[in-house]
């Protein structure tokens, strides 16, 4: 079954009214409340308490949601591609500018 992305998704494959483009279809699991959000925008209209950040032990265990087919992925994996390992579909290059709101530097 696939996890339930929380924010203000605008479509079935994880787009969120901050991010939409074509590629924008990833979801980030945070460590703070262990839920799938499109965004670091999304969280912080949803949630009362400040993000965590994914500690470096924990980048091996699934945290990111491939819009397009479901797939969860390990921080480790996303952070090594530029496209879903298992259906091919195109993440967006840009979202590394973000990393450091995600995932301990």
């Amino acid at each position: 079954m696939r996890p339930h992305v929380h924010g203000r998704t605008v479509d079935g494959v994880t787009r969120c009214v901050h991010y939409a483009t074509d590629v924008d279809i990833i979801a980030i699991r945070f460590a703070c409340c262990d839920r799938y959000y499109p965004c670091h925008a999304c969280h912080a209209e949803a949630e009362s308490h400040p993000v965590v950040v994914r500690p470096r032990a924990e980048w091996d265990e699934p945290g990111i949601l491939c819009g397009a087919c479901g797939t969860e992925l390990s921080v480790t994996a996303y952070r090594s591609t530029d496209s879903c390992p298992a259906c091919a579909a195109d993440f967006n290059p840009r979202c590394r500018l973000h990393w450091d709101l995600y995932f301990e530097a």
